[in-house]
């Protein structure tokens, strides 16, 4: 009996210690965790002109100087890191998959940074995700004011969405709470009182598999990360057809080169029934060598020389779209959400106020190109995902989910990647790369 008193007083003894080795492991572990983070952040950094264009370290440096506020989002397990900007409209600027030293996969243009002063229609600064507030064009138009013509010359971003800072709520290494209060008058002449309220936050690779539904083969590098935007009509008056209404608007920009496809994955069925598969006149008509639509997928060549743009509608969309460099080996994805209810309304963002402003569409994509005097923002591409109508009743919210995952790597995998979510495959992109060169 004193043998086995014994032996368990042994047992518990070691157990014991073992919990408390677990917890000074966990603390210490913690700590070199929060260190890493604390390195990144207060890093002394090599000078600028010693690093590369292109590269995540050089925009981290580039862009803290201009905003010396930055916060980062960073998964101590991995290599992704994402930078925020709440002074710069709350925007994802970049991210990348492989560490300071990797590829800066969003779009940041230095020459509006340099401007010598402000521009009249637009401060593009880039950014891989932002949140705009639409409609751009049409009746209910808050981009162009009450008659005038709806042309480049008369269109000005509103400076909520532009220049103005948005206010900070709450942040850590894996979350982003900002937030921003506006006054937008539309092209019928209504002014909406509303709050903007936008969280960001990173996905581990759980999280990324269960969202996605597939799990992420071996050899791919990632970063992803989701986000919830909301806006609340603060008026003392209901959103009607009458008054018109507002949408949230993401879009993300990022670099491209001459062999990038936007690939759009879509419904398929008879159109008297779901109507057009692809709207594609939003600045004219796009030539046929880059645009095809092939069994279930669109194919939309973004190379950034040629500007154009598509628009797919909720009852076609998937919720998902991607785009493929060809060059670079790199994948991105967005998914959205999408209200496929029968009296779910997309309002219309072409600028033409004579068109049906209750007829739009949920998924949008950009290529960047030249303009008509040969000036170029870019060269840039762009993935947008748009929410229902905004017809809500004073303090009603609606909340609109956009989620960026970006893949490169073993081109295996991003091909598997590819096949399971997007319908399509590299060799299926190689071929019509090819036939468009012909």
């Amino acid at each position: 009996m004193k043998k086995k008193s014994y032996y368990l007083i042994l047992i518990i003894i070691i157990a014991s210690a073992y919990s408390i080795y677990k917890k000074i492991d966990s603390t210490t572990n913690n700590r070199d965790r929060n260190s890493k983070l604390e390195n990144i952040m207060t890093l002394k950094m090599k000078p600028i002109t010693e690093m590369v264009k292109g590269q995540f370290e050089y925009d981290l440096a580039y862009l803290k100087d201009k905003d010396p506020d930055l916060l980062l989002l960073t998964d101590p397990l991995n290599k992704g890191i994402v930078i925020l900007s709440p002074k710069f409209q709350g925007k994802v600027f970049t991210s990348t998959s492989t560490g300071l030293t990797g590829r800066s996969l969003g779009w940041v243009n230095y020459n509006a940074f340099e401007a010598e002063k402000l521009n009249e229609h637009i401060n593009a600064y880039g950014g891989e995700d932002r949140l705009w507030i639409g409609p751009e064009g049409g009746q209910y138009s808050i981009f162009f004011k009450a008659g005038n013509k709806q042309d480049f010359a008369n269109w000005k971003t509103p400076s909520a969405l532009d220049t103005e800072a948005w206010q900070l709520i709450s942040s850590s290494t894996r979350r982003v709470v900002m937030s921003k209060d506006m006054m937008l008058k539309n092209y019928i002449g209504t002014t909406f009182d509303i709050s903007v309220e936008r969280a960001v936050t990173l996905l581990d690779k759980q999280e990324i598999d269960d969202r996605l539904g597939m799990k992420i083969p071996n050899g791919v590098n990632f970063v992803a990360y989701n986000t919830q935007n909301s806006l609340t009509n603060k008026n003392k008056f209901e959103w009607t057809p009458k008054t018109g209404a507002l949408c949230i608007w993401m879009l993300d920009m990022c670099p491209t080169n001459e062999n990038a496809y936007t690939l759009l994955p879509y419904i398929e069925g008879d159109e008297e029934t779901l109507g057009q598969i692809v709207k594609s006149n939003y600045f004219g008509e796009i030539p046929a060598s880059r645009l095809q639509v092939q069994d279930g997928t669109i194919y939309f060549k973004t190379d950034g020389r040629y500007r154009s743009k598509l628009g797919v509608k909720a009852n076609r969309t998937l919720g998902i779209a991607g785009n493929y460099d060809l060059e670079n080996k790199r994948l991105n994805i967005i998914t959205f959400s999408v209200n496929k209810h029968q009296d779910a309304t997309y309002l219309n963002q072409s600028w033409d106020p004579d068109q049906n402003p209750l007829v739009g569409c949920a998924l949008n994509a950009y290529n960047d190109g030249p303009l008509e005097d040969g000036s170029q923002m870019g060269p840039f591409l762009e993935l947008e995902s748009v929410s229902p109508a905004a017809f809500l009743k004073p303090e009603e919210q609606l909340t609109h989910t956009h989620t960026v995952y970006h893949f490169s790597g073993d081109e295996a995998a991003l091909d598997s990647i590819m096949k399971n979510l997007l319908h399509t495959s590299i060799d299926k992109i190689q071929k019509i790369a090819l036939a468009n060169k012909k």
